[in-house]
């Protein structure tokens, strides 16, 4: 996966004691001084959980400046769980490699194991080992396709899409 592994296990680590319920999704260098932190937490991710953990690694800040952010529409996927969770949504996957003359494949995610994602591209489905995955990510939704987390409920308790509105609003 995309992140130094020395520093991204360091970093899960001191979370995993401190803030268990913090997901770090991704760790990534910008530039020689500087880190971007991508989180997640069930409850989502607010200000002050980012100010919470820029403090939790306060001792980062002698080397590296911090950015913490949440992980926004287009979540990173660095797990084989997080690939799991999201099963049936687009993705773009890209590899250290090209495979069958590609580095980059988009589609939907159709399968998970513990050893590689199933994607269903263009060209049929492809199986592509996480081992060769150099960053993936899920894709903001285009048209026809649901989104689970931009439905609202209204005050009766009716799911809607958040793009939608009832008879007699707007």
């Amino acid at each position: 996966m995309p992140n130094d592994d020395h520093l991204y296990t360091d970093i899960e680590g001191r979370l995993a004691g401190s803030l268990p319920q913090v997901e770090l999704l991704a760790c990534e260098p910008i530039g020689s001084a500087r880190l971007r932190l991508v989180i997640d937490h069930p409850d989502g991710v607010s200000l002050g959980l980012c100010e919470q953990v820029t403090h939790e690694l306060s001792a980062l800040l002698e080397d590296w400046g911090l950015e913490v952010a949440s992980p926004g529409p287009e979540r990173p996927l660095t797990k084989p769980e997080h690939f799991r969770r999201f099963i049936g949504r687009r993705a773009r996957v890209r590899t250290r490699q090209p495979r069958e003359g590609h580095r980059s494949f988009t589609g939907e995610l159709v399968g998970a194991s513990d050893e590689e994602v199933a994607l269903a591209a263009d060209a049929g489905v492809v199986t592509i080992p996480y081992a060769e995955i150099a960053r993936s990510n899920l894709l903001k939704d285009s048209a026809g396709t649901r989104n689970p987390s931009s439905q609202l409920k209204d005050s009766a308790g009716t799911t809607r899409n958040a793009s939608s509105q009832h008879p007699g609003e707007g």
